[in-house]
């Protein structure tokens, strides 16, 4: 993605390193070599690796034989680079690292891997964050990250993650509103505009975000389509901080990997 290999190799050409593009289109992992011995040959020639891969089982098969970090840049499950960048926007924004008690809105498709991060990085931060999405299941969250972020809830301090119906109650007094693309890669044709269909009562307008707190900052983690899951005027308008969202990619970067290959911030 634009985001995760330009912030990864421009971070660590500006701390001195070298990032390296493996591009498995041209050498699928997983087909002639295994994941696990790929995990192992890595940690003899780098200091580092980050992968963005279909599976989260993939993640684990590089980690399994690995003796460096190994970091995932994306996975079905999660997408834990992104939360740093999102966090960290937030904390800029709202002037503390004590996110504890903001609120955070994510309305549309709430069955991917940013929104369950969403869930269970506001419920480590103390961040009341409330998901609103067509109510089927291939729209709103899988059972087991639920259950994954009621256990996360049960520690002292944490926030809490709540799925509603109505995206306006979602929204209501939010300190942030975000959203995700609608459309996965290869998506057409009919089941494009089925999903266009069912989504649309939960893009975010100028309405939407009228519900939320009049300084309120709209977040989408790019890329956009404007006129889907937000309007024009909504992501290019004063309340959105999506590029400053985009910009923090390469600093919380920096930082991951300077803690993990040099063992310091």
């Amino acid at each position: 993605s634009l985001r995760t290999r330009v912030s990864l190799e421009t971070g660590m050409t500006q701390m001195g390193g070298h990032g390296i593009a493996y591009m498995t289109g041209d050498s699928p992992i997983g087909k002639k070599e295994t994941y696990e011995d790929t995990g192992a040959v890595l940690s003899r020639m780098v200091d580092a690796v980050t992968a963005r891969v279909n599976n989260r089982g993939q993640i684990a098969g590089l980690a399994q034989n690995s003796t460096i970090p190994i970091v995932n840049a994306l996975d079905d499950f999660a997408h834990p680079m992104q939360m740093l960048a999102d966090l960290q926007t937030i904390a800029e924004k709202k002037g503390s690292l004590d996110l504890s008690g903001v609120s955070l809105a994510y309305a549309g498709d709430a069955c991917n891997n940013v929104t369950y991060d969403l869930m269970r990085a506001g419920i480590i931060m103390g961040m009341d964050v409330r998901v609103t999405a067509p109510p089927t299941p291939d729209f709103l969250p899988e059972a087991e990250v639920l259950t994954e972020c009621a256990q996360l809830e049960s520690v002292s301090g944490a926030g809490t993650a709540r799925v509603f119906e109505s995206a306006e109650e979602a929204v209501a007094g939010a300190d942030v509103v975000y959203t995700d693309s609608w459309m996965s890669y290869g998506i057409a044709g009919e089941e494009a505009a089925k999903r266009l269909a069912a989504l649309q009562p939960y893009q975010v307008t100028t309405d939407l975000m009228s519900h939320a707190s009049p300084d309120a900052y709209f977040m989408n983690c790019l890329p956009a389509m404007r006129g889907e899951e937000q309007t024009a005027e909504v992501i290019d308008g004063p309340q959105s901080i999506v590029f400053d969202q985009a910009e923090n990619r390469l600093h919380a970067q920096k930082a991951l990997l300077k803690m993990l290959i040099c063992r310091e911030l």
